[in-house]
């Protein structure tokens, strides 16, 4: 019987950085996860406005179309809707390994730091920080207000990753994709995903 792999939770708002998104889920796939996916309406605004992917309102049209471009496995892929309380994510009877918000707006980051739970994205999160999983947060936002840093610094103190969406710039990259690259792969390594997305500093290169 092949066992089961734990599922990666992946949400999508409404904070500019939808390259960091697409190029986190395109990732995890190649690197096999099982991924649930959750976009906000916000979200899906934006990832028109910034790339070429206008993705349906339905979860299972928005399924089939990322799965067809991303060439995904069958079951690979889940999606879900914002108000699907249905969902595994749902409950802490069967939570991911694991929850990324990228991009996260400040008002989804306030709403998980109070415990809001209004959507099924809210939710999500509430159930990995109860149940003591990963919780990575990748803020974009610019100034941040006392009210995001007292936010940050409460769900900091619950055990999430708090990672802003700041790329490095010492392995002097020359295209936005290696911007991009830099930045999930950060992400990659909190998840204990191995990639070659990014240099190492101090690594040898020859």
């Amino acid at each position: 019987m092949k066992q089961k792999r734990d599922p990666i939770a992946v949400a999508i708002t409404g904070a500019s950085g939808s390259a960091y998104a697409l190029r986190l889920l395109e990732a995890l796939i190649a690197a096999e996860k099982d991924i649930y996916l959750m976009v906000s309406q916000a979200g899906q605004i934006v990832l028109k406005m910034e790339s070429d992917l206008d993705l349906p309102g339905q979860p299972a049209e928005m399924e089939k179309q990322l799965t067809q471009r991303f060439h995904v496995a069958p079951g690979q892929l889940q999606v879900f809707g914002r108000q699907q309380w249905m969902a595994p994510v749902a409950s802490g009877s069967n939570p991911p390994a694991a929850m990324v918000v990228c991009p996260c707006t400040t008002g989804t980051l306030s709403a998980i730091a109070c415990g809001a739970s209004n959507d099924l994205i809210e939710r999500s999160a509430d159930v990995v920080l109860k149940e003591r999983r990963k919780l990575i947060l990748v803020v974009r936002e610019t100034p941040f207000s006392d009210i995001h840093l007292e936010n940050m610094l409460k769900l900091s103190r619950m055990g999430a990753v708090i990672m802003p969406a700041n790329p490095g710039f010492y392995h002097n990259p020359t295209t936005l994709q290696e911007i991009v690259d830099f930045m999930v792969g950060r992400v990659l390594d909190q998840l204990d995903i191995e990639h070659q997305m990014m240099p190492r500093w101090g690594a040898t290169t020859t």
